[in-house]
């Protein structure tokens, strides 16, 4: 089979959702390995195997950790030039497509981004032009590097050899121009991060006020769920930007989204449409984001929502 090379976004060595979520879809494509770039490659290790990957190229030291993203397309771009890979997966973040993009200028290979699904032949499928549009697309010239939302694949563990194969990569002087001079830990609370959790229950105006956010939040924790909300919600002040889900905000793909008061802008839904299960809660039965759900309640979600969420309490409790 076919090798095909899943980049590692990580935290201090602890794989994040997503790079199980790649090898998992480079099961059904090839042979997956995985490349690991910094520090703390021997935590991350057993997951990987756990998860499929054959073979783990690790690039460690202080170096790729102390430089802003140009060490990884290095490396990749080194991996590529020996292994000669069928395709490079890399996450759908800002930091992964800015690595995919400096790849592919080093490759001289095609790019896709943000794609929801990847097919035989490494044809990819895409949301485009603010959801207005599924397209499939394929690179026609070098080695395929394939950006994939979070979410698109669920994660499925398959136990694989993880064979670790060293890789030393002397980064040149235009990867060394942007250096991490301080870093600083993020409080973390008890739910999800938004592009990674698999339940996403978002908020917009027809909560009226930013305290009703309450209601998002409990029924979010009853589902451990991340919250979201609508650009009209966050400009209002009621939650803060980095929750805003959307075309201007973050791009969700989880298993369930809850659109609650939320009438469903194509701004909005640019954000969360190629989410798999979609329910919204909102009174005007006329509001555009009941043309995309699975499920729609049309009532008030002052009524609603609280409602839901002891249903939910119940059934765990029980």
């Amino acid at each position: 089979m076919a090798e095909v090379l899943v980049l590692v976004e990580h935290v201090d060595g602890a794989p994040k959702k997503v790079t199980f979520e790649l090898l998992t879809l480079a099961r059904s494509l090839g042979e997956p390995s995985a490349v690991f770039v910094g520090n703390g490659a021997d935590n991350a290790k057993d997951k990987l195997a756990e998860y499929g990957a054959a073979k783990i190229y690790v690039a460690g030291g202080d170096d790729h950790d102390s430089y802003l993203v140009a060490p990884k397309a290095e490396v990749l771009a080194q991996i590529v030039g020996a292994s000669s890979p069928a395709a490079v997966l890399i996450p759908s973040t800002p930091e992964g497509k800015e690595v995919a993009a400096r790849l592919a200028v080093k490759l001289d290979a095609g790019l896709i981004t943000d794609a929801v699904g990847v097919e035989d032949g490494f044809v990819a499928r895409q949301s485009i032009f603010g959801g207005a549009f599924n397209v499939t697309s394929k690179v026609s010239r070098g080695t395929p590097i394939i950006t994939v939302r979070p979410n698109s694949t669920a994660p499925e563990p398959a136990p694989a050899a993880g064979t670790e194969e060293q890789v030393s990569v002397t980064l040149s002087d235009a990867a060394k121009k942007a250096k991490v001079l301080d870093r600083v830990s993020e409080k973390k609370g008890g739910r999800p991060e938004l592009t990674e959790a698999a339940i996403v229950v978002s908020g917009g105006r027809g909560l009226g006020d930013g305290s009703n956010f309450a209601l998002i939040e409990k029924l979010a924790d009853s589902l451990g769920a991340a919250v979201g909300a609508s650009r009209a919600a966050t400009d209002a002040g009621w939650y803060p930007h980095t929750n805003q889900v959307g075309q201007t905000g973050k791009t969700v793909s989880p298993q369930l989204y809850m659109a609650v008061g939320i009438s469903g802008a194509i701004q909005h839904r640019a954000g969360m449409q190629t989410s798999k299960t979609i329910v919204a809660i909102n009174k005007d039965p006329e509001a555009p984001i009941f043309e995309l759900v699975d499920f729609g309640v049309v009532g008030d979600l002052f009524n609603v929502v609280p409602q839901l969420t002891d249903e939910i309490e119940k059934r765990h409790n029980g």
